[in-house]
C-alpha cells in the first residue's frame, strides 16, 4: 500500500460502535531516590497525575483519534472516576451509553518511577457486577447497531460481555448486514461463531485453538488458523505476534505474515487497542485485509513509540510512514 491517505479519508466517514469493558487508566508519575524507613520499599516522590480511557474506552479513542465517528456502550459508574472518564470521552466527541448498574468504575493506577513502571493498583468490581440481561442491551443497543457502519466487541474480561449479550449483539449485527468483530479474553471462554473478524495475540489464539505452547517451538500458523476456523467460524483472523508482527488468515487459510512496524518500543500498553480499531476501520472502510493489516500495524508502531495508554492520529501516522 503505498500511503495512507485515502484510506484515511474514507475512514473520516465510518461510525464505528464498540461495546466492552470500559476503565480508566490513571499514571502516577514519579522519582524514587530513597528507600522507606517503615519497609524495604521504594518512596515515590510524586511529580504529576494523567488520565486517559482504558480497556474498551481506548479502542474507541484510537477510533475518533484516527478520525472517525465512534459510540461507545460499556459501564461507567456513577463516581468520580466515571466523571473523569466522561470528561475524556466527551473531549473526543465520544457518544456513550452507559449501561445500568451500581458498581465502581474499573480504574487501573499505575507508578511510574523515571518511566518505568514501578507497579499497578487495580480498583473494580467481581464480573458480574458489570453484567447486562441480553433483553437491556437489545434496547439500549439496537438503534446503535442500526445507525453504525461497524460493531466492536473488547473483551477485557471484567463482565460486561457474556455468551447471552455476544449472541444477541451479532444477531442484531448480522440482521442489519453490519461488519462485527471481537477481540477476544479466553480465560473467560465466551461463545461467539461467525463474525467477520476476531484479533487474538498468540497466546490467546493458542488458548481459543486448545493447544498448549510449545516452549522455543515456532508458532504453528497453519494448525492454529484451520483450528480456529473450525471452530468459530470467522471470515478473518489477525494474531497479533508482538515483535514478530502479524497473521493474517481468511476462512481458515494462512495469508501471509507481516512484519512489525515498530521502531521504537516504549511501552507496549493498548498496542492491541490500537490495532483491532485500525483492522476495523480500514477493513469497514472497503480496505483489503492484508491493506488493513498494514495500516494498523503502522497505527500500532507509533503507539507503542510512546508512554501509556496512547492514540495516534491520520498525521502522526502519514509521518510515520514517511519516515520509513
Amino acid at each position: 500500500m503505498k500511503g495512507f491517505s485515502p484510506l484515511l479519508k474514507k475512514i473520516a466517514g465510518q461510525h464505528i460502535l464498540v461495546i466492552g469493558d470500559l476503565m480508566l487508566d490513571h499514571y502516577i508519575w514519579g522519582d524514587a531516590t530513597r528507600i522507606s524507613p517503615e519497609a524495604p520499599v521504594p518512596v515515590v516522590d510524586i511529580a504529576r497525575d494523567s488520565w486517559s480511557g482504558g480497556g474498551a474506552a481506548n479502542v474507541a479513542l484510537n477510533i475518533a483519534s484516527l478520525g472517525a465517528r465512534c459510540t461507545l456502550a460499556g459501564y461507567i459508574g456513577e463516581d468520580d472516576a466515571g466523571a473523569k472518564l466522561k470528561e475524556i470521552l466527551g473531549t473526543h466527541a465520544i457518544r456513550t451509553l452507559a449501561t445500568p448498574g451500581r458498581a465502581p468504575t474499573i480504574v487501573k493506577t499505575r507508578v511510574l518511577v523515571q518511566h518505568q513502571q514501578l507497579c499497578r493498583l487495580d480498583r473494580e468490581a467481581p464480573p458480574p457486577a458489570y453484567q447486562i440481561s441480553a433483553d437491556q442491551a437489545e434496547v439500549l443497543l439496537a438503534p446503535a447497531i442500526a445507525d453504525c457502519d461497524a460493531v466492536i466487541l473488547s473483551d477485557y474480561a471484567k463482565g460486561l460481555l457474556t455468551d447471552e449479550l455476544v449472541a444477541r449483539v451479532s444477531k442484531l449485527a448480522r440482521a442489519a448486514g453490519k461488519f462485527i468483530a471481537l477481540d477476544p479474553k479466553p480465560k473467560r471462554k465466551i461463545a461467539f461463531n461467525n463474525l467477520d473478524l476476531i484479533t487474538p495475540n498468540k497466546r490467546e489464539a493458542l488458548q481459543l485453538a486448545g493447544m498448549d505452547p510449545m516452549p522455543h517451538a515456532p508458532f504453528p500458523d497453519r494448525e492454529v488458523c484451520a483450528r480456529l476456523h473450525e471452530l468459530y467460524g470467522t471470515k478473518f483472523l489477525v494474531i497479533t505476534l508482538g515483535e514478530e508482527g502479524m497473521l493474517l488468515s481468511a476462512k481458515g487459510k494462512v495469508i501471509k505474515r507481516i512484519k512489525t512496524a515498530a521502531r521504537e518500543v516504549y511501552d507496549v500498553s493498548g498496542a492491541g487497542d490500537t490495532s483491532l480499531a485500525g483492522l476495523v476501520l480500514a477493513l469497514a472502510a472497503g480496505a483489503k485485509l492484508e491493506d488493513a493489516a498494514h495500516f494498523a500495524n503502522a497505527a500500532a508502531g507509533v503507539v507503542v513509540g510512546k508512554l501509556g495508554t496512547a492514540t495516534v492520529t491520520p498525521q502522526e501516522l502519514i509521518d510515520y510512514v514517511t519516515r520509513r
